[in-house]
């Protein structure tokens, strides 16, 4: 009894957000099929729990992941940097487990300001770090939102009930997992009424510009401190219709820059060495933008030349 009291108090401020989106979901319907319209407090609570469960899922698998590592991480990262190949590996998984490349380039400013690692060695991390962050971001496209419930159930049952600290870790990952997807459905049930509002499509529209939208896709990023965050809105929004590929890619680039924020404040006051590593990941994140943005629109270019030529043979 005593557990299930400390365990209420704990999430208690995440299951009132949950519970108050979740109540609000059949206004969101009753407002789709027409039979009212559209309660904008009702929309925006939903959203917010909805993002607030999303978050709360990442942070909850991260604190899994992160016990069920233990301080082998930090051994890990220390002895395999030597190499740059592998120092790649080494970053990418290490992002994987701790679902952020901000964190993980935090830590190497914190090893790197304390001597544990050199600026060369921090390089082959961060190359792997900006691909572990693409994880989630696949996870969240495979719509595992029907197993959420299922997941959470497992999760709470492992983490109540486990015997040993690693079992009730593993239930942390799943109960995160679960959170985050039921999360995502809050926030797709959401939008749903937002389909056939002229106003919020006509909003859409204008992410298609890239500049718009890149600054839309950073300023979000660097509010709620995870680009993950920022790509499964846009997945949401794109899963409903409301977005299309071309405002998305945008919304992704700027979440891929805005997420370069947190490595900058982490850097103030260190050493110069340090403050490089910071450095280097803005870099290399812009550079990537930039570069996807060529391919991207060098593409639309060729493809929009194609159907002209095609068009002329006619």
């Amino acid at each position: 009894m005593k557990l299930l009291f400390q365990c209420v108090k704990r999430y208690s401020p995440w299951m009132i957000a949950g519970g108050i989106a979740l109540s609000y979901t059949p206004c969101l319907y009753a407002a789709e099929s027409g039979t009212q319209p559209i309660s904008w407090f009702f929309l925006c609570a939903s959203m917010f729990g909805g993002l607030a469960l999303f978050l709360y899922g990442m942070e909850k698998m991260s604190t899994g992941l992160k016990r069920t590592a233990g301080n082998r991480m930090r051994s890990i990262l220390a002895a395999l940097t030597r190499n740059r190949v592998i120092a790649m590996f080494v970053g990418a998984f290490i992002t994987m487990v701790i679902q952020s490349s901000s964190a993980t380039t935090v830590m190497l400013v914190s090893f790197v300001q304390a001597g544990l690692m050199t600026f060369v060695q921090s390089m082959g991390v961060i190359l792997g770090a900006d691909i572990g962050t693409t994880v989630t971001a696949q996870l969240i496209a495979f719509k595992l939102t029907d197993y959420a419930l299922l997941m959470i159930g497992i999760g709470f049952s492992l983490h109540m009930f486990g015997k040993r600290g690693m079992t009730k870790n593993v239930g942390d990952v799943i109960l995160g997992f679960g959170i985050l997807f039921f999360g995502m459905k809050l926030m797709s049930d959401a939008m749903k009424p937002l389909r056939t509002y002229a106003v919020f499509i006509d909003t859409m529209r204008e992410m298609e510009n890239p500049f718009f939208g890149i600054l839309i896709g950073a300023l979000f990023t660097s509010l709620v401190q995870s680009s993950s965050a920022t790509t499964g809105v846009v997945i949401v929004l794109a899963q409903q219709g409301l977005l299309t590929l071309e405002a998305g890619i945008p919304l992704v680039f700027g979440a891929n820059i805005g997420t370069c924020i947190t490595a900058g404040l982490a850097s103030i006051g260190t050493s110069r060495e340090a403050k490089r590593v910071a450095m280097a990941h803005a870099i290399h994140m812009e550079l990537m933008d930039l570069l996807k943005q060529i391919v991207v629109y060098s593409s639309n270019i060729a493809k929009t030349f194609l159907v002209k030529c095609q068009a002329d043979k006619h």
